[in-house]
């Protein structure tokens, strides 16, 4: 990436997240680092702020995140590995 990324989470989103999908927010971030990644508009996950998902490879699977920006920081919401992401990777 041209700059550095810099990111934020809530730590009990990230545990449930972990219990939930088995993917902590410190491996999401590596998404991002995907010269291939995709990202789109996620329209059904709030109606306050706008949020978006990441599609991307780590550790040669495709790894989703649900995303917002925050005050120039990416606060990551959720990750895991679906079906969703695989295809928004594949078809873009």
């Amino acid at each position: 990436m041209d700059r550095e990324l810099s990111f934020i989470w809530d730590p009990r989103k990230e545990f449930l997240n972990i219990y939930k999908h088995r993917v902590n927010f410190v491996s999401a971030t590596k998404v991002f680092n995907d010269q291939e990644r995709k990202i789109c508009t996620d329209t059904k996950h709030s109606d306050n702020e706008e949020r978006f998902f990441c599609a991307g490879k780590v550790d040669g699977k495709v790894l989703t995140v649900r995303f917002a920006y925050r005050c120039d920081k990416i606060r990551i919401i959720g990750a895991g590995y679906w079906r969703k992401g695989v295809r928004l990777y594949e078809e873009a």
